[in-house]
Formats: C-alpha cells, structure tokens, sequence
C-alpha cells in the first residue's frame, strides 16, 4: 500500500473540528515531514493535531535528506511545504494532504496530485465516513478559523447535492 504525504493544515483543521480520524479511515497510513512535526509545535503550544499526531500510530515522521531542494522550496513556501514535497519527490505518493495555495501550485508543478481538507471531507461523505459536508465547512471556517471562500463552499455543497 502506497502511504499518502500530509502538510500540517488538513492535520491541524480537521483535529480542530473534531474529525481527525478521517484520515485513518480514509487513507490507512500517512507520512508527515519532521518538519510538520515542528509546526505542530511551534512557539512552544501544542496546535491541534499535535496529539493526535502523537499518538497515532498509523503516521510516520519521517526527515528529508534532500536538503538543497528543501532550501530552493523555501523561497516561496514554509518549511513544512517544502519538506512535505520533498518527501513526496524522494517516495513519491498517490497524492499530497495541501491546503496552502502556493505549496499546492509547486506540487502540481511538479506532477502531484494535491488534496486539500474540503477534498477530504467530500471523500470521506463519498464513503459514508460523514453524513454532509455542510456543517463541517461551517465548523472549519467557525471553529478552525480556516479561511474558505463561498464560492469553494458552493461549490463543495453542489458536488455533494446539498445545495
């Protein structure tokens, strides 16, 4: 089984809104950057997902070696961005867990397959996993403060025929 590479953002957003499991349910097994690792506790706060992060068993930690591409990524992205593709060039999976609009133009650039935590969501009604998308959405924007615009939330809410 191919393991599927996650940045911090779909780990962060979805343990927030309390539905972290998905992505044992959904994808089995995930790697994560050292890198990911350190957002997960920067300045010192345990963010959300650091412990479930911490105790799932089913995700790996894993350092990059390839340190030059990491520092050419870094021009424009942070260092979990960067390190989360290089992960992926190095061992390369179906897909990348991406939410940052930057980190996931570079990894499509470089032939990725991206999906961000509304991809997710919307896989996870697919397989019955959740019921509607709708008020989650509503709780990552509410809870989470992630930023989604109407027009993806529409856009989310029509795909899964809850308009």
């Amino acid at each position: 089984m191919t393991v599927v590479i996650s940045n911090t953002s779909p780990l962060t957003n979805l343990a927030a809104i309390g539905h972290f499991d998905l992505l044992r349910q959904l994808y089995r097994q995930l790697r994560i950057a050292e890198a990911v690792w350190e957002e997960l506790n920067a300045e010192g706060r345990s963010w959300p997902g650091r412990d479930e992060v911490a105790g799932a068993v089913w995700i790996t930690r894993q350092a990059v070696t390839n340190r030059p591409l990491v520092t050419a990524l870094r021009e424009h992205l942070d260092y979990g961005e960067a390190e989360t593709i290089v992960l992926a060039v190095a061992d390369p999976p179906p897909f990348i867990l991406m939410d940052e609009k930057e980190g996931r133009h570079t990894a499509q650039r470089l032939g990725f397959k991206t999906v961000g935590v509304v991809g997710i969501l919307i896989e996870a009604r697919s397989h019955g996993l959740i019921t509607r998308v709708s008020p989650l959405l509503d709780r990552l924007r509410r809870e989470a403060g992630f930023f989604l615009s109407d027009s993806v939330v529409q856009a989310a809410r029509a795909f899964c025929g809850e308009v």
